[in-house]
């Protein structure tokens, strides 16, 4: 009877407000815990009285299951999967699926657009270094600003949907309406009378107005690579990792940007080899492009649609990284990076590096592709074999990123620094000799099936093979550590100074030096002889450079490495002195906590009471 009123009245409590509720969870987990009393006696309190009707359910004993959680408890996120943490992997595992699907668009992209360009009617590879130097640079410039204009304004995520759209929608369009209405948007016409009354040496120049669709699909392209790469995926991930996230994972990313370039390497071949298949009178390539603008787009929103998942699902904002305030870095003017410059043979040397491969690779790359298109002149062959050679250089690029950390620890910093040069010299001198000496050498190659022109062509396709191999797992490591033994002023002074003066120049150098030669010699054919003599020199400065930075980087790479074990020295010598002095406060504690025990056992040895004599004293 009595339980029934008590069930009675419990199913008649009034609902409870959120915060009563709460409250009255957490009176019931501290009812069902059992309580702790401390050693000495202290007086109890009572406990506040509750603003409620008292819990009528009897208290449970301790030993039931533990008390569901109180809203509120920090949630368990210890939770791993090959030795990972579960929250670790849910931003790694898209941000990886992310990058694989940048990195294979990219590659999509950066083979066509060199098809397009070059294989135009009406235009050649002498297009580039105007392309590079005239359209590419000042779009890249306007660009940059406008997006810092768009990131005052705009949130992170709303600005990167922003960039990213227009880039989906331009190469959709491309594949299915300016490609397929070329003859009707590009000024053929005019084209043709400007270059009649300028000269053939004007080519270049005059095949960018004739063929405009086509490079601005080559800036878009150029513009994929530098700004959805760097500035989108790397602030993204940058923006929601830990620096030891970044230590574990980012050189996986590296690895995995190759086998995409592997993978989309045969994408490419695929569609190019559509052709074959196709009736007379089709139009091939249009097909082809179509396929692959197709992908580019559908990947594009597979990557903003991870974008998206990654902010909703898996990013907790109160969780992110702290944002850390960045130094400062010096933005020296002209004239102060020439200055220091000028001030250090270390940096110097190190600036050599910078110019000289960005220089060569121009060189060889642009002659090279001259080559391609009189060797393959279809849109399909030349896209075909782009295919093949994306995919062997993520092959070559993939081995010797595993290669790079052994050379470097085996043979040094001087050794792994002179691969490249190397690779450009040995394989630079093969190429253009077979371009100016190849006629006497035809009986010898007609021995192995080719002409001429096609060992140029494969050659040319193996210098920018190994060269950009060598540059991702050996050049750009072996510069970045170069900066590590200079002193913090002329470190980041010196880095400041490359940044103004070199890396604007390594690239748009080697357009400069084939502008002038075209102009002055009326084609790239006609230069030949005076750019392999050129690349001959600039490759002997670089490896002059690289000896006399080994020269100075290895002994203050040593001193480096002597300061860092004297210190650890120093660290384990003062560890000592202070275990030493604690060691003697230990001994002084033993010391008292004896004669306390001694107190205790005194006490335990006195005649233990009988109940009836202990009950008589405590009343």
């Amino acid at each position: 009877m009595e339980s029934g009123l008590i069930a009675s009245h419990r199913l008649r409590l009034p609902a409870l407000p959120s915060a009563a509720h709460a409250h009255l969870l957490r009176h019931r987990r501290l009812v069902a815990t059992p309580l702790r009393l401390p050693t000495t006696p202290t007086p109890l309190r009572q406990p506040a009285a509750l603003p409620l009707r008292p819990c009528l359910r009897p208290p449970r004993a301790a030993s039931v299951a533990s008390p569901a959680p109180v809203p509120g408890d920090a949630p368990d996120n210890s939770r791993k999967f090959l030795g990972v943490d579960a929250l670790t992997l849910k931003k790694i595992v898209p941000l990886g699926l992310m990058f694989f699907c940048i990195l294979f668009n990219y590659t999509i992209l950066r083979d066509t657009k060199d098809v397009l360009v070059v294989t135009a009617k009406g235009s050649s590879a002498e297009i580039i270094p105007f392309l590079k130097t005239w359209v590419n640079l000042p779009m890249a410039i306007g660009f940059m600003l406008l997006y810092s204009k768009l990131a005052d304004v705009l949130s992170k995520e709303a600005l990167f949907y922003t960039v990213i759209f227009p880039f989906i929608a331009f190469f959709g369009v491309f594949g299915y309406v300016l490609y397929p209405m070329r003859d009707a948007i590009h000024p053929t016409a005019l084209a043709d009378r400007l270059l009649a009354s300028l000269g053939p040496s004007f080519l270049g120049p005059v095949a960018i107005l004739r063929v405009w669709s086509f490079c601005l699909f080559y800036v878009m392209a150029e513009l994929w690579g530098s700004v959805v790469i760097s500035v989108l995926f790397w602030g993204f991930a940058n923006q929601i990792t830990t620096v030891e996230e970044a230590k574990e994972f980012y050189p996986l990313f590296g690895l995995g940007a190759n086998v995409a370039l592997i993978f989309s390497g045969r994408t490419v071949k695929y569609f190019s080899n559509m052709r074959q298949n196709l009736g007379p009178g089709v139009d091939g390539w249009a097909i082809s492009l179509k396929g692959m603008m197709s992908i580019v787009v559908v990947l594009g929103f597979v990557i903003a649609g991870i974008y998206w998942g990654v902010n909703k699902y898996v990013i907790d904002k109160t969780s992110l990284p702290v944002e850390r305030k960045k130094k400062n870095k010096p933005k020296l003017s002209m004239g102060e990076s020439l200055k220091v410059l000028v001030s250090s043979q270390y940096v110097r040397d190190l600036a050599t590096l910078v110019v000289a491969y960005g220089i060569s690779i121009n060189l060889v790359e642009v002659t090279w592709k001259s080559k391609l298109k009189a060797q393959f002149p279809s849109p399909n062959e030349y896209s075909s074999f782009m295919g093949d050679f994306s995919t062997a250089t993520g092959i070559a690029t993939f081995t010797m990123m595993l290669l790079g950390r052994l050379i470097l620890r085996k043979f040094g910093w001087g050794v792994a620094a002179t691969i490249t040069p190397a690779v450009l010299l040995v394989t630079g001198v093969g190429f253009f000799s077979l371009l100016l000496f190849g006629e006497p050498l035809t009986p010898l190659l007609a021995t192995f099936g080719m002409t001429p022109l096609l060992a140029a062509v494969f050659v040319g396709a193996l210098q920018n093979i190994f060269s950009k191999s060598a540059k991702y797992s050996l050049f750009d490591p072996c510069k970045e550590m170069a900066y590590i033994p200079l002193d913090e002023d002329m470190k980041v002074k010196g880095k400041a100074a490359i940044d103004v003066v070199c890396n604007p120049l390594g690239k748009s150098g080697g357009a400069l030096i084939q502008q002038f030669m075209i102009l002055s010699f009326g084609s790239l054919a006609n230069s030949t002889p005076y750019l392999g003599g050129i690349l001959l020199v600039i490759v002997i400065a670089w490896l002059g450079a690289v000896r006399s930075l080994d020269s100075q980087f290895s002994p203050l790479a040593k001193q480096d490495l002597e300061r860092e074990q004297q210190l650890k020295a120093e660290v384990v010598e003062t560890t000592a002195q202070v275990v030493g002095t604690g060691n003697g406060s230990l001994q002084e504690n033993v010391a008292s906590q004896s004669s306390t025990n001694g107190t205790v056992i005194k006490q335990s040895q006195e005649p233990e009471i009988t109940a009836p004599e202990k009950s008589g004293k405590q009343s």
